[in-house]
């Protein structure tokens, strides 16, 4: 092989044995790295054919039948060795054990590697479409209502008792702060669900995933080569800021999924919803956000940058998933601050620069339009069983 003409002289002082762990990782990246096309795939092959068949001939007389037969020996047990040993280490050892006829049976072994990889991907795939049809078509307004009128049915006495004597207590500031009625909580649930499920927030997760795997400087410079200006297309800058949000969730996907199905229906009022969060925010001392914000140093980072990018315009976040913007931001952080103050600015009626409900115009309550379903997010993240997935999960 160092005898070649065109081997590099920057090589010649390596074994052999590294020079063909050299070749079949080199072969591993090609098979795995690269659109397998068929003039791809077909160089690929050719190239393997002929280094086996030049190993060969240095030790057979008849190369091309040795190759022949050995290739049906292979094509024997192939699936076998595949199904029950580990691709990765049968790749590593039986490359450094010999350079003869093996580099045929490496690329049968890691082709069936990539296709046993495509399919589980598209399994997973199918799966989640699955689920995410299940949740989208699911009965559980029938289910929900049923359920809610057999407990009315079997309390039906007491209610009424209590119904009465509420009905004289209550004042007109009671009567006009409306519930939040299931059917709006499962709507807004099943939304938020089928978001982190979707196929295209998947995929985002894990680009978001691979970018901040980084460093800080690194996938930095990943968002300024976006170049963001004021030409720069909307459509790339909301997706710049999606793809920050899920970098500071990205490791707790699983809980956060877990945690929106196990939550229940709670008649909660918007406006008591908002007041709890107000509390847990407002009424912490300036010294516990900053000690907060030391531990969570890669979440500060991005959550920084993100400050960056968005200025003085915060409403920028109302084009993204409401559950999403309201997992995204801890509540230690400044920009949870800014757009807990936005919510509260519309939720009052006073001006601000995005409207994103006629509610007060129209003189109704937010009971079921975007920003009720905005606050009831951040509620559901931050005020019902926080500790499981800001705490649990960032252990």
């Amino acid at each position: 092989m160092t005898s070649h003409p065109s081997f590099p002289q920057g090589l010649a002082h390596l074994s052999s044995a590294t020079l063909i762990r050299a070749r079949g990782f080199m072969l591993e990246h090609l098979l795995h790295n690269l659109p397998l096309r068929d003039s791809h795939l077909r160089a690929v092959l050719t190239a393997i054919i002929e280094m086996d068949l030049s190993d060969l001939s240095q030790t057979k007389h008849d190369c091309l039948n040795a190759y022949l037969n050995s290739l049906t020996l292979q094509n024997r047990n192939c699936m076998r060795n595949l199904i029950t040993s580990s691709p990765d280490v049968t790749t590593n050892v039986e490359t450094e054990k010999s350079g003869s006829g093996n580099f045929t049976k490496l690329a049968i072994q890691e082709l069936f590697r990539r296709q046993s990889s495509v399919s589980c991907i598209s399994s997973i795939e199918e799966a989640v479409d699955v689920l995410s049809n299940a949740v989208r078509h699911s009965s559980w307004t029938e289910s929900d209502c049923s359920l809610l009128g057999e407990q009315t049915n079997e309390n039906l006495p007491a209610l009424l008792h209590i119904s009465a004597n509420n009905f004289l207590c209550r004042n007109q500031n009671q009567r006009a702060d409306a519930l939040v009625d299931v059917v709006s909580w499962n709507r807004w649930k099943s939304r938020a669900v089928l978001y982190f499920l979707d196929t295209r927030t998947i995929r985002l997760v894990s680009g978001s995933s691979l970018i901040f795997s980084g460093t800080n400087a690194q996938w930095g410079k990943v968002f300024e080569q976006l170049n963001f200006s004021e030409k720069s297309s909307n459509n790339d800058l909301h997706e710049a800021i999606e793809l920050l949000l899920l970098g500071c969730i990205a490791s707790r996907w699983n809980c956060i999924i877990e945690h929106l199905m196990s939550v229940s229906y709670d008649s909660v009022t918007i406006s008591k919803q908002y007041h709890v969060l107000a509390n847990l925010v407002f009424g912490k001392s300036q010294s516990f956000h900053q000690k907060e914000g030391t531990i969570k140093s890669k979440e500060g980072d991005i959550l920084d940058y993100l400050m960056g990018l968005l200025g003085d315009k915060i409403h920028l976040l109302w084009k993204s998933s409401p559950a999403l913007v309201a997992i995204s931001l801890p509540s230690w952080s400044t920009l949870f601050r800014l757009y807990l103050s936005e919510l509260e600015t519309q939720f009052k009626g006073n001006p601000s620069t995005m409207r994103c409900c006629s509610c007060i115009q129209d003189r109704n309550e937010h009971k079921d339009c975007e920003l009720a379903e905005r606050i009831w997010c951040l509620y559901i993240f931050h005020a019902c069983g926080s500790q499981t997935i800001h705490g649990t999960c960032d252990a």
